[in-house]
């Protein structure tokens, strides 16, 4: 009787999971087969494009770089340097013979015929000192103006003046270089000019490699984010620092997560800057032999409005800058693994590697055999019963 309920029972298993065309059966993921979709997949009947990946596909990604760049920052010359609250300056004034308001005829000064003022220090009202030139607004003038001022107070007093304005501390032109570098620190900025790789190389440099390192400016109210590895490669984008910047460096390793039929699952970070999918599917121990099918090797990726267009994807039937697009690759192809070979995998892709079909139906013979073997055991007890 039990024989005849288990074969029974079996045959409407199999029957069932047939007609519902094996979905109920466990899978990693999602099917893909090398027909499935057309090149570009209609926006209408999913949230994102699939493309099949060709030479000129492969063209056209390795031409696109996910880097961030300084964009609107860009274009900013060297700061001149000007004087705020609380910078010290020294001022030496100049007369062009003894007798005057500062040299008087009787002077041993063997020098010149000059006097060095004291140390004059930018108060909170932005004003310095100088002795029959009076209060003298100093903040958010440069040192060569300054001395113009002094020059024209005095003219009328001392024999011809000159005035001489040279900077001995200056903590109002800061630039902060924080984060991830050697010794972090405010450093004031260089009359000559200095560049975001400068400060970063006065502040020890970055503590991590730079292809795991970015670089964020904040200038007033201002900010925006450049891969490290974009500084030393693009010189357009290492940019003068201005006073007042600051520079967080941080650490930010780039991944991707692999999953389906991959010899491991999980999120692996990149070894250097830019790695292939060959290489990111030989870090996830490739395709399982047993259970693989080379023609759905895919790749999710939040992609640019820009490349998108490239790629023919109709961008019009999606808003925002990025768009979700599916890579598809057939690996079953032997011009696919040269095509693996040269696509690069950016920052946070999904690596996904599809079941072979046949892999269902070994899973539905499994499912019937446990199940067989369940009622077996049943039956085993209640005739021991």
């Amino acid at each position: 009787m039990y024989q005849v309920f288990t074969k029974s029972f079996s045959v409407v298993l199999i029957s069932t999971l047939a007609l519902a065309g094996c979905e109920s059966l466990p899978s990693s993921g999602p099917d893909f087969g090398s027909n499935s979709y057309a090149p570009v997949n209609a926006p209408a009947g999913a949230p994102h494009a699939v493309v099949n990946v060709t030479p000129q596909v492969v063209k056209i990604v390795e031409k696109s770089r996910p880097d961030l760049g300084l964009g609107k920052l860009k274009g900013s010359g060297p700061a001149s340097i000007r004087l705020g609250v609380g910078d010290v300056v020294a001022v030496t004034i100049f007369e062009a013979s003894p007798g005057g308001l500062f040299v008087p005829l009787e002077s041993t000064n063997s020098s010149g015929n000059f006097v060095n003022l004291p140390d004059q220090k930018v108060d909170s009202a932005g004003n310095i000192s100088v002795p029959y030139a009076g209060s003298i607004h100093a903040a958010g003038l440069e040192p060569a103006a300054i001395q113009n001022v002094i020059e024209q107070r005095l003219a009328s007093r001392a024999i011809e003046p000159q005035a001489v304005v040279t900077v001995k501390s200056q903590t109002s032109s800061e630039v902060s270089v924080l984060g991830d570098v050697n010794s972090p620190s405010k450093f004031p900025v260089n009359a000559k000019g200095e560049r975001i790789l400068d400060v970063i190389a006065r502040a020890g440099g970055p503590k991590q490699p730079g292809y795991e390192t970015y670089v964020t400016l904040q200038r007033r109210s201002k900010k925006t984010t450049v891969y490290f590895q974009t500084l030393v490669r693009d010189p357009s984008n290492n940019i003068y620092v201005l006073p007042n910047d600051t520079i967080y460096v941080y650490r930010e390793p780039h991944a991707f997560t692999a999953f389906g039929a991959a010899g491991e699952n999980g999120r692996f970070d990149f070894s250097d800057e830019q790695i292939s999918l060959s290489d990111a599917m030989g870090k996830a121990g490739g395709l399982i032999d047993n259970r693989a099918n080379p023609g759905a090797v895919v790749v999710y990726r939040m992609e640019s409005r820009s490349v998108a267009a490239k790629l023919g994807v109709p961008v019009e039937k999606w808003q925002g800058d990025e768009i979700p697009v599916i890579y598809l690759f057939n690996l079953r192809d032997s011009g696919g693994f040269f095509l693996a070979s040269q696509f690069p995998v950016h920052n946070k892709d999904v690596l996904y590697i599809g079941n072979a079909a046949v892999v269902k139906y070994l899973k539905l013979i499994n499912a019937v055999g446990e199940t067989t073997t369940a009622l077996s055991a049943g039956r085993n007890t209640v005739n021991w019963n």
